[in-house]
Parts: C-alpha cells; sequence; structure tokens
C-alpha cells in the first residue's frame, strides 16, 4: 500500500517533533495527524483554551487544503482536551457547530493529563476521504 507523507509549508515543520501532518493512503483515506495552536516555530500560540481550539481547527483547515480537501470531507475527529470539563466542552461544541452544522464527523473526545507539549490544552486529529 502506497501512502504519501505530506508536511505542507503553511505549517510549521512537524519532523523534529516526531511527525508528520498528513498522511495518504490510496488518495482515498487522509490521515491528519495531531492539529494544535501550533505558530511556524512549532510551539504553542496561546495559554487561552478558546484560542487554542480556534487555531488548531484553522490548522486543520491548512492541512485539509494542502490536500484538495476541506472540512466537509471530514469523516473522523480525534480531539484531546487537558483537563476537561463542561465549559470546555461547550468551546469545542461551539467551534464543532460553526464547521459542520448539523452534520458533524464522527468524534471521539479524550481527556487526558498533557499533551507534547507544556503549553498545549488542545489538541485535534482528523480523517478525512478524498475523490478515487
Amino acid at each position: 500500500m502506497a501512502i504519501d507523507i505530506i508536511n505542507p509549508p503553511q505549517l510549521h515543520n512537524p519532523v523534529p517533533f516526531g511527525y508528520s501532518h498528513i498522511a495518504r493512503a490510496q488518495g482515498e483515506l487522509v490521515f491528519v495527524a495531531g492539529q494544535y495552536d501550533s505558530g511556524a516555530d512549532g510551539q504553542s500560540t496561546s495559554d487561552d483554551f478558546a484560542t487554542q481550539v480556534e487555531v488548531a481547527f484553522v490548522n486543520l483547515g491548512k492541512a485539509l487544503a494542502a490536500v484538495g480537501l476541506g472540512y466537509a470531507d471530514v469523516a473522523v475527529l480525534r480531539t484531546f482536551v487537558v483537563g476537561h470539563d463542561l465549559d470546555k466542552l461547550g468551546v469545542l461544541g461551539s467551534k464543532i457547530a460553526e464547521l459542520w452544522g448539523d452534520k458533524p464527523p464522527a468524534q471521539t473526545l479524550l481527556g487526558v493529563a498533557a499533551l507534547a507539549l507544556p503549553a498545549m490544552q488542545f489538541e485535534v486529529d482528523a480523517v478525512a476521504i478524498g475523490p478515487r
């Protein structure tokens, strides 16, 4: 099975962190690695949870666009929230509704103790479906 590894220039270079932004298999399934509120240097840009969610989804959109896809092509999301609570769920739910309306992708939310970098409070990865 052929897998294309793609690291779009619009996003930070993730290789030093031990991952790639996108793995595209056979041109149909597209796997997008966890996106967070990373700046050009790969570091978190804000301490505010809502800002982290916003920037993470912007970065997800950039990754999808790099392979000719958009939010509507996402089939599955996994979201990771440090210190998950109902307030954070509300922020995330609002963002999901903004992007997908009443047809959000399948999603698993995981409350976690920590993420890869100390400042990270939120991360999202995705599986999208591209054209054959």
